[in-house]
């Protein structure tokens, strides 16, 4: 039995990108036994391709969801990337979830593919990629996209859904505006999450816009031990997040203050909590906190 049919929250987990991609369908088919709804899979720079590791991950499970969090949109050509989500979502049905997001800009640069203008492109590349998915003709002349009457020979017939990952306000009403959900990255607790919702369902979103959260993880019968090991996550998100180390939300402790900090995180508008686990045997620490849960 799944997560979701006794809580209302999806429970995800992430194949950590320091994690060698030889030991993904592995793990990926040790969570789904564990009963995890999701399993979520990273595109950085010089780390792993999303597309290509989700492949991976769909192969090795029968029943997992898996998302891609996230391909920047620079680094993809939108009609290439709807080719590759639709094989996939033809190949495993309703079994995807595709995030895409502006990427990191000094990524970009690094790369030579920084865009004019971020929202540009990224509104343009979920719009497209969308309507190529619904099997649509494209004709787009954008400020960063352009496609001449594109369209998918082989569309899906359960359209994946295309969400935003995304942090800034106007961003987050781009999402709310041209997007099927917006992924929310680590280190944000229930407060931002609740202005998420808010910005985007001011940028247009419905009900049925989903919102996954990301949140760095660390289950053990020792709270400071916990902490301790979560602690190079959070120093390095607090630099990023322009706040004070001990501000980064976690979902952490022991396994009962974990389910806390996620039953939060779905009173606040979370769809799907998505666990980056530090530590010792992520996976022990997975099935400890999903029994809980469960409980």
């Amino acid at each position: 039995m799944t997560t979701t049919s006794q809580n209302g929250v999806r429970i995800g987990v992430m194949y950590d990108r320091d994690w060698a991609p030889e030991g993904l369908p592995g793990f990926a088919r040790e969570v789904e036994a564990l009963g995890a709804d999701d399993l979520w899979v990273v595109e950085d720079l010089g780390w792993n391709g999303g597309v290509s590791a989700a492949a991976v991950a769909l192969g090795a499970t029968e029943r997992l969801r898996v998302g891609i969090g996230i391909t920047p949109a620079p680094l993809r050509s939108p009609a290439l990337l709807a080719m590759e989500l639709a094989t996939l979502a033809r190949v495993f049905p309703g079994r995807l979830v595709a995030g895409v997001g502006h990427g990191v800009r000094e990524w970009m640069t690094a790369v030579g593919l920084a865009p004019r203008s971020p929202l540009a492109l990224l509104e343009e590349t979920i719009t497209s990629v969308r309507a190529l998915l619904r099997g649509e003709r494209v004709e787009l002349e954008g400020r960063e996209v352009r496609l001449d009457g594109i369209r998918l020979v082989h569309p899906p017939a359960e359209v994946p859904p295309v969400v935003a990952g995304v942090v800034r306000p106007r961003s987050l009403e781009l999402s709310g505006r041209v997007a099927d959900g917006t992924v929310i990255a680590e280190g944000h607790g229930p407060a931002e999450v609740t202005a998420a919702r808010e910005l985007v369902t001011k940028g247009g979103a419905g009900a049925e816009h989903t919102m996954t959260v990301l949140a760095f993880t660390c289950v053990d019968e020792d709270p400071a031990r916990a902490a301790e090991a979560l602690r190079p996550h959070t120093e390095g998100q607090a630099a990023w997040l322009g706040c004070p180390a001990d501000e980064v939300f976690t979902v952490s402790g022991r396994p009962e203050d974990a389910v806390g900090h996620i039953r939060e995180l779905a009173a606040a508008g979370a769809d799907t909590v998505v666990l980056r686990v530090a530590g010792a045997e992520p996976v022990r620490q997975l099935g400890s906190l999903l029994e809980t849960l469960r409980r």
